[in-house]
């Protein structure tokens, strides 16, 4: 009788443990034809929509000044939010949470979320530790002493404003902060964000690449051609507002532009390669995998929420602007609700 159990319990615990591939639907002529259309749609896709809002600039409607930005920035943030909230991090769970690995340490503690987190406290650091180093790098060329130079020469009035304050004597300047002071710092913080944002989007696009690439199922593949280059649309609008946003030269600009654009189709190049040799169902695909996926959400959950959303909505532009910041709201809701859509395909 025990013998009748515990055969009985044998296909049970095979399909609940099994790592093998799946075998089904497996046209590798078919596939990659699917995949160079995955490179080219994608590519394409990436770079129109990080271009947008750089070449954008120059249409006075879509400056970074103007209302419709703000709309166009909270929907991309909105994307952006959802990707790592909808798209990377339950991957991550399930990468670290596999039948696959052993129950010591990574059943017995929640790495993904762990990851996730010191990813964003990470980022955290590097976002204050940069900003505060280019403000003293744009300072100390500036130099201590120019202000005053200036004005004793008679050129500081131009940049300075001066508080009057009387006294027995007469009265006394005391400098300011300065419009143009306030102005490079908002700069240096863009530019901090901008590199620390794509950096974020670079590690999961190459990732989501590999793994499109590595497969062998036309079924698989079809419908993640359309919803990755959506995805990569609408980061690439996401990352181009903050590239515009941070005023980089034009050839800093293109550089960015064209590294997120190249990364998914180089992952998907990459996967191709090892296709023969890669398993997705290895213990040590599915750590690398996860670690990797969990950074990547806590860097763009962070970035979406601290650097993209919240400057904008407690600006003043947006508080004084009750229409303005009702349609930047839906706009925000509508990124995230089209990304979170496309969970259902990738």
């Amino acid at each position: 009788m025990r013998l009748l159990c515990l055969l009985a319990l044998i296909p049970v615990v095979l399909g609940d443990c099994t790592c093998e591939s799946d075998s089904e639907d497996r046209n590798k002529s078919e596939a990659l034809k699917y995949k160079i259309v995955a490179i080219v749609s994608i590519l394409v896709a990436s770079a129109i929509g990080v271009c947008l809002p750089i070449v954008g600039k120059r249409v006075p409607a879509l400056h970074p000044e103007r209302s419709i930005f703000f709309i166009v920035k909270a929907f991309a943030a909105g994307v952006i939010l959802s990707t790592g909230f909808i798209h990377v991090l339950p991957d991550a769970f399930e990468n670290l949470t596999s039948p696959c690995l052993s129950e010591t340490p990574w059943g017995e503690f929640p790495f993904a979320g762990f990851v996730a987190m010191m990813a964003a406290l990470g980022t955290l650091m590097v976002d204050t530790l940069a900003t505060s180093y280019y403000r003293k790098l744009h300072a100390n060329k500036a130099g201590p002493d120019k202000s005053a130079e200036d004005e004793e020469k008679g050129k500081g009035n131009q940049g300075h404003v001066h508080v009057h304050t009387h006294a027995s004597q007469g009265h006394s300047h005391a400098p300011m902060l300065t419009k143009s002071d306030g102005s490079s710092s908002d700069l240096l913080r863009h530019r901090v964000v901008s590199q620390v944002l794509e950096l974020g989007i670079v590690v999961h696009s190459v990732i989501i690449g590999i793994s499109l690439g590595a497969s062998e199922s036309p079924e698989t593949i079809k419908p993640l051609v359309a919803a990755l280059t959506f995805h990569q649309f609408f980061e690439g609008m996401g990352l181009g507002g903050c590239i515009t946003q941070a005023q980089f030269e034009t050839r800093a600009s293109a550089i960015m532009a064209l590294f997120f654009s190249l990364t998914t189709p180089v992952g998907i190049a990459i996967g191709i390669g090892i296709s023969n040799v890669y398993d997705e169902s290895s213990p040590t695909a599915l750590i690398v995998e996860g670690i990797f996926n969990s950074a990547s959400s806590g860097i763009l959950i962070y970035m979406a929420l601290v650097d993209l959303l919240a400057p904008d909505f407690m600006s003043p532009k947006l508080q004084n602007s009750g229409r303005l910041l009702w349609g930047t709201f839906a706009a925000l809701l509508l990124g995230a609700g089209c990304m979170s859509l496309l969970a259902k395909w990738a």
